[in-house]
């Protein structure tokens, strides 16, 4: 696979994921845009590398401006990873219904945001991407994730209904993890196995998969990326 001389857009870029995204797409030569809503850290420079932090993915305003930004910065786009997005676990019972607006403003808002607002910059073309990030959860739920699975199944039919508008134009994909092996999970469930779940670098090599033209024939695809789990 390589992603030589490709320009890449990442949202929610200096998380664990968005990390190893970029990292993986810097490796294999990619000029890339990291976006996000935490501050850009010096410590990660690199001469492909263009960050933008502080964005709020969920205002077009902000989210106009840095596309545009992005793209003047790299000379056009080639492809748009969107990882921003959130979790949150709690009992319908439980609930409010401000958790169900915070999981469709950080999951669906954002990558609708990011997409309507990266798509004047986007090439047209089988070589042209989007990748979301769905989850395995949105095909099979369970107890205490139905905010979090509702927002994640709607970023899942997202990517469907966007691949067939963009037919030859741009191509859409999603990613489905099930446990992402992070920080943040390893402290919520101390007790898992965690060789079981999905690593950053594992999950990341399917994403960029998916923007290579290895991938050029593959859109509209909900890929399942579980692990062991």
């Amino acid at each position: 696979m390589s992603n030589s001389t490709r320009r890449v857009a990442v949202t929610g870029a200096f998380g664990a994921l968005g990390a190893a995204v970029v990292q993986l797409a810097l490796k294999s030569g990619a000029v890339v845009a990291a976006i996000d809503y935490a501050p850009a850290d010096s410590a990660r420079d690199h001469e492909n590398l263009h960050q933008f932090g502080g964005v709020d993915l969920s205002s077009s305003e902000q989210a106009g401006k840095v596309f545009l930004d992005a793209s003047e910065a790299m000379g056009g786009l080639d492809s748009l990873i969107n990882i921003a997005g959130g979790f949150t676990w709690e009992t319908f019972s439980g609930s409010d219904i401000g958790s169900w607006d915070k999981m469709y403003n950080i999951n669906v808002r954002t990558a609708v945001i990011s997409t309507q607002s990266a798509l004047p910059f986007l090439s047209k073309g089988l070589h042209s991407s989007v990748v979301n990030i769905s989850a395995n959860s949105a095909l099979k739920s369970e107890m205490g994730v139905a905010a979090y699975t509702a927002s994640k199944a709607a970023v899942a039919k997202l990517t469907e209904s966007l691949a067939d508008e963009y037919k030859g134009q741009i191509r859409f994909n999603a990613v489905l993890p099930s446990i992402v092996d992070t920080p943040v999970n390893r402290a919520d469930m101390p007790d898992a196995d965690f060789s079981a779940w999905v690593s950053p670098d594992e999950l990341a090599k399917v994403i960029l998969f998916l923007t290579s033209p290895n991938s050029s024939a593959v859109t509209g695809a909900l890929i399942p990326v579980v692990g062991r789990v």
